[in-house]
């Protein structure tokens, strides 16, 4: 019974020497983690959208605070927070906040190529000949960025195509991200003006394609009193850092395919 006793208490002093050693081990080597991330993810929007490429707001927070990525490329955290994430980690472009737009105002105005009858999104008519548009960056209008906006900014209109609300978008770049026909881009949420259509086709093409969509006529650079639009590639292109929002590109446009913001 003594030898039981001795035994035992030997074994139970070396696991007290071990737990004391592994104790001190873990305080010597413990990885020390920056309490600056946790308190600039408290100020990140914490959608957890995936805009930014990381996986979710933690993860960006951490990459942000090691300097691995930049501030700038969280789209969905406000100014006056990103502001108070500039101050906390020494700095960091904050970025001019942005909002998506559709660039297509076709809808029911573009031809369709077949009477599409299958079941789905976008994404899923896109599988069959391209989608049913015959514009081939006609907006589908079956929702699929509708679907994957975790705002509710996105509705698909009477005409239908798809518009944004530019009070409830947070520029996350999930719509930008799922559109089959990467028709959605971001523009300054101060803009007052955009671009409703992404075909390059010459004039005549695109007649025969949707009643809305853009001839390249330039008209609208013409009569740009700032001349904040130029014409590429048969497209007009705003440059926003000159656009006064005066509206006669809106005004003056044939097709009325650039749209008031």
């Amino acid at each position: 019974m003594g030898t039981i006793l001795i035994a035992g208490g030997i074994m139970f002093a070396i696991a007290v020497v071990f737990g004391i050693i592994l104790v001190i081990c873990s305080n010597v080597f413990a990885v020390k983690k920056d309490e600056r991330i946790e308190q600039v993810e408290e100020l990140l929007a914490r959608s957890n959208c995936g805009g930014c490429g990381k996986a979710g707001c933690a993860q960006f927070a951490e990459a942000l605070v090691k300097g691995e990525v930049k501030l700038s490329e969280c789209r969905a955290t406000s100014s006056a927070n990103k502001a108070k994430i500039a101050r906390l980690i020494g700095g960091g472009e904050i970025g001019e906040e942005t909002v998506a737009v559709v660039h297509c105002n076709g809808g029911d105005a573009c031809y369709n190529k077949y009477d599409y009858q299958g079941y789905g999104d976008c994404a899923s008519c896109e599988l069959i000949a391209g989608g049913v548009k015959a514009c081939p960056v006609g907006c589908i209008g079956k929702k699929t960025c509708v679907n994957v906006c975790p705002y509710g900014a996105i509705s698909v209109g009477d005409e239908g195509y798809s518009i944004v609300d530019k009070e409830k978008c947070v520029s996350c770049g999930a719509c930008i991200r799922d559109c089959p026909k990467k028709i959605i881009s971001r523009i300054p949420k101060s803009a007052k003006v955009y671009i409703a259509c992404s075909n390059h086709g010459k004039g005549k093409d695109v007649m025969e394609l949707c009643k809305r969509g853009c001839i390249g006529c330039g008209i609208c650079a013409k009569n740009c009193p700032e001349g904040a639009i130029v014409m590429r590639d048969g497209l007009p292109e705003i440059d926003y850092g000159k656009c006064i929002g005066c509206l006669k590109c809106v005004e003056k446009c044939p097709r009325k395919c650039i749209k008031e913001h």
